[in-house]
């Protein structure tokens, strides 16, 4: 699918920033700020540090299911994969939406309701984070921007100058047609996730859930032409 880490990318933006916002400073895709508001916390700005700290085992767990789940395929079910993953991040952001949804309002951020919820969204973002490692495919990374954004400039760079050779010029155009749609992607998520948080809660992680189960459907009818085209 032409337009899946588009979507991805937009997922991971949506999600990061709701639970940023409803959970303290939560980052349930993107462990590099976890380390940074964990340092903040030990020193005395901000609060969950128990509750960033815990995501880590969490998130692990969502690297080791997936792997778990892929190996579990046989040669012949391989294709299968790639469905399986959106299936179970599409389960989980759904236990993260009702785990959101009981534990509101959300008052202190090392509180059992608080903790479940942050717990289950990073399941569900480790999912999400090990699906390109374990499904081969081209694409570009959907869950954190900071890569993405310095290669456009790169490539953009290159793509304006006028000493660029011809094939690097091509190549630069490339990598910018492919990275800019889910740089924008992404930044759309986040402005949707909070106001997504703002207006409907916890509720609003529904989309993001119904958007992986379509690309499980998707996926899935894409697998079978595959498979009909090249028995």
């Amino acid at each position: 699918m032409k337009s899946e880490d588009t979507i991805l990318a937009a997922i991971a933006g949506f999600v990061d920033t709701l639970s940023f916002v409803a959970l303290f400073g939560l980052f349930t895709a993107h462990v590099t700020g976890n380390f940074v508001l964990i340092g903040a916390g030990v020193a005395g700005f901000g609060q969950g540090v128990l509750l960033k700290l815990m995501v880590f085992p969490a998130f692990i767990v969502g690297v080791v299911l997936s792997s778990l789940l892929v190996r579990s395929l046989s040669e012949q079910h391989a294709r299968q994969g790639a469905r399986l993953l959106y299936a179970v991040q599409a389960a989980l952001m759904i236990g993260f939406c009702f785990a959101g949804v009981w534990a509101t309002p959300v008052s202190q951020p090392d509180s059992l309701p608080a903790m479940v919820a942050g717990l289950v969204g990073a399941i569900a973002m480790g999912v999400q984070n090990a699906h390109p490692r374990l499904i081969q495919r081209p694409g570009v990374p959907n869950t954190v921007m900071t890569g993405n954004v310095t290669q456009t400039i790169l490539d953009a760079v290159d793509m304006l100058s006028a000493g660029t050779e011809a094939g690097a010029h091509s190549a630069a155009r490339a990598r910018f047609a492919k990275m800019l749609p889910a740089i924008v992607a992404f930044a759309m998520g986040a402005a949707a996730g909070a106001m997504g948080m703002r207006y409907a809660g916890f509720w609003a992680l529904l989309a993001p859930a119904c958007a992986l189960l379509g690309l499980a459907l998707a996926t899935g009818e894409h697998d079978r032409a595959a498979t009909s085209g090249h028995p």
